[in-house]
């Protein structure tokens, strides 16, 4: 195993319809099967995931641009689907990236690289779907 820089802790119970909380309370939130209590509010498996990997793969980015030479502004947002799996169930990831400072092209080239280093896109490469699209703003 590599070394080891950190490591987060967070504890569920409940599963779905339960709480997660982090060991510094930072996250400290109920869970909700979407659909499933019309007054319930709350949180979800696919909700804190899609946050964590567009947080990594935005950072990623700025991390290639950089060694790169590129000076980029970005915004990324991720989508993550529950979809049926036969008689279970699996995850799908939809990655929007919206840039400035770069063409198309060097956008794209970005994107692939920033895919092939994010530690998220590394965790589920071969696991789940994702669907990649970068979109250059002026």
């Amino acid at each position: 195993m590599s070394d080891v820089l950190f490591t987060s802790h967070a504890k569920a119970t409940g599963g779905r319809e339960g709480h997660v909380k982090s060991d510094d309370g930072l996250i400290d939130l109920d869970l909700v099967q979407p659909g499933s209590k019309k007054d319930s509010v709350g949180s979800n498996p696919e909700q804190l995931f899609a946050a964590g990997y567009s947080a990594c793969f935005d950072g990623a980015f700025n991390h290639v641009a950089r060694a790169e030479r590129k000076r980029v502004e970005t915004e990324t947002s991720v989508d993550v689907s529950l979809l049926k799996d036969g008689d279970g169930f699996k995850i799908a990831a939809a990655i929007t990236v919206d840039v400035k400072g770069v063409s198309q092209e060097e956008a794209e080239d970005l994107l692939e690289k920033t895919h092939q280093f994010c530690p998220y896109s590394k965790a589920t490469r071969g696991n789940i779907d994702v669907d990649l699209k970068v979109n250059v703003i002026e």
